[in-house]
């Protein structure tokens, strides 16, 4: 097995902008929003930062291809700057990117930073349907909502949870995040719902609701990396050190094969494992005091507990009900509000969750 990277990479300095309906301001404005904030917190200087790594989503939004974008929206002093894209987790590769530039001793400091300006477009999360391999992975006339449906009902129909449960533990997670998210300045949607509000609302891709989908919106964040050393050196006398770093990507096993049977995540459980081994996780669910996971669909989160081993399996939905996720709960989950109250600005997003928890280490 690969040593990893666990302690040998440090994250200085992150910035987040506010996210929401951003009319005012263009892509560069938001980067710049995040970045200023970022290199602040680090302590450092635009000159000194070596490399960087720009994740950003959709190409027709008018930012261009590649990272003259970040190029010149920072001013960055004619460095690398490498554009990554992978769907939801782009602004987790940018990241990653960053960091194992630093740990591979190619950079000594380098900036990952994620944008995305989605409300422009009109972009609702509708699939965007082209040809090539994931044209026979994605139903041709299926939308987000309506795949995730499907998730929740597989999840029931594998672990037989009754509807009207399953139904209550989704608006839970809803609730939960809305009330996380109505203190959080810098999300998009701050008003808290009851939990009748969740279960009575129009009903988007049964049994996902009005309040089970995220938002679409605009954001930017960002993350400076370095060596301990380095760090120690800048004043950082106690800095956050990356544990841990792991991606797994979908081989078509899910959609080509049968033993799938829909009601989980089995590139997040590969994940999972490799991430605990490296950190020296061996309890998740005593050991990991806090989670921030993608929470697209309310169901996404709920199943999501159980493919981080937070959960047992098929006992997800009962954890959620017993406030075991909340805010004052044995592992809380999206202390900030998650993708529910932020949206989910593709590019920026996975910089955004790592924002949070940073903020709170």
């Amino acid at each position: 097995m690969p040593s990893g990277i666990r302690d040998r990479v440090a994250i200085i300095g992150m910035g987040c902008s506010r996210f929401g309906e951003r009319w005012e301001s263009g892509a560069d404005d938001l980067m710049v929003e995040a970045y200023l904030e970022a290199i602040a917190d680090a302590k450092v200087d635009t000159p000194q930062i070596d490399a960087a790594w720009y994740s950003t989503h959709i190409d027709e939004i008018g930012m261009g291809k590649g990272g003259l974008p970040a190029s010149i929206a920072l001013r960055l002093p004619n460095i690398a700057v490498t554009r990554v894209e992978n769907f939801c987790a782009s602004g987790s590769e940018a990241l990653r990117g960053a960091a194992y530039a630093v740990a591979a001793g190619a950079a000594d400091t380098a900036l990952a930073i994620g944008c995305e300006k989605l409300k422009d477009t009109g972009y609702g999360g509708l699939p965007m349907r082209r040809p090539g391999p994931m044209a026979e992975m994605v139903h041709p006339d299926a939308s987000a909502p309506a795949n995730f449906a499907q998730l929740a009902s597989a999840y029931r129909a594998k672990h037989g949870v009754d509807a009207d449960d399953l139904k209550r533990a989704m608006a839970h997670v809803s609730v939960k995040s809305h009330s996380n998210g109505a203190r959080n300045e810098k999300a998009h949607l701050r008003r808290e719902i009851t939990e009748d509000q969740v279960l009575n609302a129009p009903m988007i891709a049964e049994p996902l609701g009005l309040y089970d989908c995220c938002g679409v919106s605009d954001g930017a964040a960002a993350a400076i990396v370095t060596t301990p050393d380095i760090a120690k050196a800048l004043g950082h006398t106690n800095p956050v050190l990356i544990k841990a770093l792991q991606l797994s990507v979908s081989n078509g096993y899910e959609s080509q094969f049968s033993a799938w049977d829909g009601s989980y995540f089995h590139t997040t459980q590969i994940a999972a494992r490799k991430a605990y081994q490296e950190a020296g996780i061996s309890d998740p669910k005593k050991q990991i005091s806090l989670s921030e996971v993608h929470d697209c669909f309310s169901i996404t989160e709920l199943v999501t507990m159980e493919d981080l081993f937070l959960s047992e399996k098929g006992q997800a939905w009962r954890d959620v009900r017993d406030g075991r996720f909340d805010f004052d709960g044995q592992n809380p989950c999206q202390v900030d509000g998650g993708l529910k109250c932020f949206g989910h600005p593709v590019g920026a997003s996975g910089l955004r969750m790592a924002y949070e928890i940073y903020l709170q280490l």
